[in-house]
């Protein structure tokens, strides 16, 4: 029986896991070599990994509590432990405000608390101004330079980004703030900028120039997450607990572990990283689960692969220039940026012939509740369980019941109360079957099997292949014409021969939709 283990799931206070004995990866040489390193410094990681227990962290090393650091490697190094005064800023709390009367009231809520100990001037009338005045006063008063930390800096921006007008009002007050940053850099010890996105400095932080962003630097890779060996040396009870409880050996429980939560990557030559707050959950909760999606879904990222047509079936092993991934959010052309900052896309290769990066989703869980959020905005199903219709369609592939799996299919594209991507373009015959295609291509996404649209062969390109762990189906869809046809191109075009040397059966499927119905109309199979 394994003591008890204490978990640091969806705790981000440094001060309460030291003291409740609760797990903590050291990263505090990684945190040692930063302080000393550089004074401006901004991180990008998505959302639940790590940034908050991070600036956590830093509060309570710079107020000098040398107490909760004990048995850790910043105690051995750091040998003059001074006590700054530390403002540290969570901007989160400041989202969803209804007017930008209420966001300047979230922003001094967060101001009074310090004010309280370091006072107020009367002509400080603008958050930017108490935000100055309390830096330049916390040096005074105490003779040491002050540190700021603001967490999740960008999240009041967020709510507006395809709002222009509104999100020009919030840029403004939020600039105001922020540029107060640059304005006392001879009053500050360190400031630390976390976020998601990454505003340009010269929208947000204004002359904030000097503003060094670790994000991709292979040094800091491993600043937030958890890597492999940290995996095996902090969680090594905790793995084969899970094994034991999922009936396999530690070694299949790894990798398991692995195409779940691993797999990210945050430069050039980033050792893998896994998600923190899924990971260490699964060893909280002894399940597998998708953690990451059920903590919310970040409906910024929808719309704006909406709003530039983003096209779904090009989203995995993207090559592309970091000029193209890595631009400030306001000069997006693409919703590129953001599924890579926010976490949906990764690095998964890089040439340095070409300066290419190849970018991908990073794991199972991300891919899944990728897809799975997609469906359901895409078929405009509200709360309908979109899983379900799609289980059905895979349970029964599982089972070799290909009948049932396009009955399936019939009933689950008949759901569709309309288009909501595409919805202006019914009457383009191409679009149209692309539009199934997507779909298809989502409903096997959903259960990580291998899918692939527009397949090049020798003689055309099949519609839509899929590799799943005993059958490899080889389908060609038709607007225009019959299920025979479908069925015909596929033999007469040769396009399920590639596919007879992975060792399984290749299962033909000609499929005929109908543009009155908008589902399936009839089907033929040959294996």
């Amino acid at each position: 029986m394994l003591p008890m283990r204490l978990y640091t799931a969806g705790i981000a206070d440094f001060e309460r896991i030291r003291q409740d004995g609760r797990i903590y990866i050291d990263k505090t040489d990684l945190i040692f070599k930063l302080t000393h390193e550089s004074q401006f410094v901004f991180l990008s990681r998505p959302r639940r990994f790590g940034k908050s227990l991070l600036c956590s962290t830093l509060k309570y090393y710079f107020q000098g509590r040398k107490d909760l650091f004990e048995g850790l490697a910043i105690g051995e190094l750091e040998k003059d432990w001074k006590q700054h005064p530390v403002l540290h800023f969570d901007m989160s709390v400041c989202k969803n405000q209804a007017n930008m009367d209420e966001l300047r009231i979230a922003i001094e809520m967060q101001l009074k608390d310090y004010e309280t100990v370091y006072g107020r001037d009367v002509d400080e009338t603008s958050p930017g101004k108490r935000f100055k005045g309390l830096i330049q006063r916390a040096h005074r008063q105490t003779g040491l330079k002050t540190v700021v930390i603001l967490d999740e800096y960008d999240a009041p921006l967020l709510d507006y980004l395809h709002k222009p007008d509104e999100l020009e009002q919030v840029r403004r007050i939020m600039q105001e703030f922020y540029q107060m940053v640059k304005v006392c850099d001879a009053d500050e010890q360190f400031v630390f900028i976390t976020g998601i996105t990454k505003f340009s400095q010269l929208s947000i932080f204004s002359t904030l120039n000097n503003l060094t962003n670790i994000s991709m630097d292979v040094e800091y890779t491993a600043l937030c997450g958890i890597t492999k060996d940290e995996m095996l040396t902090v969680f090594d009870p905790d793995i084969q607990m899970l094994a034991d409880r999922y009936h396999c050996s530690k070694e299949v429980m790894i990798d398991m572990l692995k195409q779940q939560y691993d797999g990210y990557h945050f430069g050039k030559e980033s050792q893998d990283i896994f998600n923190p707050y899924s990971l260490v959950n699964a060893f909280k909760m002894k399940d597998l689960a998708y953690y990451w999606f059920g903590s919310g879904t970040p409906t910024f990222l929808f719309d704006a692969m909406k709003r530039f047509n983003t096209n779904l079936l090009e989203l995995e092993q993207l090559q592309v220039p970091s000029t193209q991934f890595d631009v400030p959010t306001e000069g997006m052309t693409s919703a590129l940026p953001l599924l890579y900052q926010a976490g949906y896309l990764t690095i998964k290769g890089y040439d340095f012939d070409g300066d290419l990066y190849t970018l991908d989703f990073p794991n199972a869980e991300v891919k899944v509740g990728f897809m799975e959020n997609f469906l359901a905005r895409m078929m405009n199903l509200g709360n309908t369980n979109s899983r379900g219709f799609a289980g059905i369609f895979y349970v029964s592939l599982l089972r070799h019941d290909i009948e049932g799996a396009l009955k399936a299919m019939q009933s689950f594209f008949a759901s569709i109360p309309y288009l909501e991507f595409g919805a202006k373009e019914l009457d383009d015959i191409t679009k149209y079957e692309a539009y199934y295609e997507v779909l298809t291509y989502v409903v096997f996404s959903i259960f990580n099997c291998r899918t692939f649209t527009q397949v090049k062969v020798a003689r055309g390109r099949t519609d839509v292949v899929v590799f799943m762990r005993d059958a490899v189906y080889v389908m060609e869809l038709k607007m225009r014409g019959t299920a025979q046809e479908a069925l015909d191109q596929i033999n007469s075009k040769d396009y399920a021969i590639p596919y007879q040397a992975e060792g399984k059966p290749v299962v033909k499927i000609g499929i005929a939709f109908s543009q009155e119905t908008k589902t399936v109309s009839d089907w033929i199979i040959e294996q």
